[in-house]
């Protein structure tokens, strides 16, 4: 989210910055042209206006084409040329003085001569209409083959009689220009790296409470109840939803509390009026006549049941309150003295009891918790398995868990059905008529929960279930 978030404002900020900078750069590329075609004009007029004052005779003879203009002209129109020439030295600019026909007065370098086409021509007949060229189309560092072509007409008695006409090259301008293109960069440069620092500072500002409540709602969906949003900074929106938050865990854990503390409660005190009602039912039984015994052992049997079911509440109440700090345990020795435990009651049902596993296996967990929970699937396993089968257990390091497997040869869950194993009170309609309350591997999956463990399940082929236990190694705690 953070690399979004970051990538949207910097983008934004790029938008901003072309919008402001492109602009900027073709005015100025616009205005250093201006400022050379205006001083191009200027010098143009002045020549145009030195025209009819020092050159009158000199202009007049070479308009009327006299082929031996007098001595006091040649002077004339040599100083004329003189001046032409030393503009074109001085300045590198092509200039001319043309008649209206195009046939050169004076012109530097000699054999210049009025364009034939493009902006020279539309320039020459802009002077011939009466008026000055306006502003040549624009010219841009990469534009290496342009000039700048400008034209001002000689203008006497109202008339047109001749064009002062200059090309200039455009290596100084396009470097000019460039060179204030290459401020602005660094300048939208320097403009755009405050930009991305602020920008990084906001998204920080921004999604620090983001990243605590994303923190908090995965301890608490992970079932660390306690965790809650520290208060922090942020957007005013932010902190509201996080002072939101906490409250709304808070109303939730102590939801839960309740509900837990109701069945802890409830089951406790049926057990003591269910005791006495099969007392009772014990002695009622002594006083019934004969015929009665199956009535009667249903009863007991319904009774051992509810005394079960009640027994089951009140150990998952117990492992939901339950909050074990995991420690360092060899899950290896623990599965051997579970194994060890079970093992009468295997033989007593016709099953083989194996275990299979390394000398050592260490994980984070709670010896009782995991302890029980392991009792409960291995009843579980003896329970559904078949006499004359077996049910294996096997210890298994991975890089990260812990896991104790354990395999049986019963008739195992269907796709559906493994998707709801471990549900409260769930039991398979197929096995309805087996012993049980569908609180023991609620039981074992809660306790092993609450110490940073998982329980899973999977088919085996051709027939059985393989339930893992699974708890962190100490390096991954």
């Amino acid at each position: 989210m953070r690399t979004r978030l970051l990538g949207i404002l910097i983008a934004l900020m790029l938008c901003v910055l072309a919008a402001l900078g492109l602009p900027l750069a073709a005015a100025v590329a616009a205005a250093e042209q201006s400022r050379v075609v205006v001083d191009r004009l200027d010098d143009a007029a002045r020549f145009a206006q030195d025209l009819p004052t020092s050159g009158t005779s000199a202009l007049d003879s070479a308009l009327k084409g006299d082929p031996e203009p007098a001595p006091g002209d040649i002077s004339r129109r040599n100083a004329i040329d003189a001046e032409v020439a030393r503009y074109h030295d001085l300045y590198g600019v092509r200039l001319g003085i043309f008649q209206r026909d195009g046939l050169p007065i004076s012109t530097a370098p000699r054999d210049w001569q009025v364009p034939s086409g493009g902006w020279g021509a539309q320039a020459f007949q802009e002077a011939l209409d009466g008026r000055r060229s306006h502003n040549p189309p624009q010219v841009w560092p990469w534009s290496d083959d342009r000039t700048i072509t400008v034209a001002t007409p000689v203008v006497r008695d109202g008339d047109v009689v001749a064009v002062v006409l200059s090309e200039s090259p455009t290596g100084a301008l396009r470097t000019r220009v460039l060179h204030r293109w290459l401020v602005i960069g660094a300048g939208e440069a320097a403009a755009m790296i405050v930009a991305v620092l602020l920008a990084v500072r906001l998204t920080e500002w921004v999604l620090r409470p983001v990243r605590t409540l994303d923190r908090a709602t995965h301890d608490i969906a992970t079932g660390r109840m306690a965790a809650r949003v520290a208060p922090g900074g942020g957007p005013p929106e932010l902190q509201r939803l996080a002072r939101s938050f906490n409250e709304m865990a808070d109303h939730v854990v102590l939801a839960m509390d309740q509900q837990k503390a109701f069945v802890a409660d409830a089951s406790h005190q049926l057990r003591n009026p269910l005791a006495a009602l099969l007392l009772r039912v014990e002695v009622l039984g002594l006083e019934l006549p004969e015929g009665h015994e199956e009535e009667l052992g249903g009863v007991r049997e319904e009774g051992i049941r509810l005394a079960r079911v009640l027994d089951d509440l009140l150990g998952l109440a117990t492992a939901e309150h339950a909050r074990p700090e995991p420690e360092r345990t060899d899950l290896a020795a623990l599965t051997l003295a579970r194994v060890d435990a079970w093992r009468p009651v295997a033989e007593q049902c016709g099953i083989e009891l194996r275990w299979d596993g390394p000398a050592l296996a260490i994980g984070m967990a709670d010896p009782i918790g995991f302890g029980s929970a392991l009792d409960a699937v291995l009843d579980n396993a003896l329970k559904f398995s078949p006499a004359g089968s077996g049910v294996r257990l096997r210890v298994a390091v991975g890089r990260e868990e812990v896991a104790v497997v354990v395999t049986d040869a019963g008739p195992g869950l269907t796709e559906e059905e493994l998707s709801r194993a471990g549900d409260r009170f769930w039991r398979s309609p197929r096995h309805q008529n087996v012993d049980g309350s569908g609180l023991g591997l609620s039981i074992a999956r809660t306790l092993l929960a609450a110490g940073g463990g998982s329980l899973d399940f999977a088919p085996v082929k051709p027939t059985g279930l393989a339930v893992t236990l699974s708890v962190p190694r100490p390096d991954k705690a």
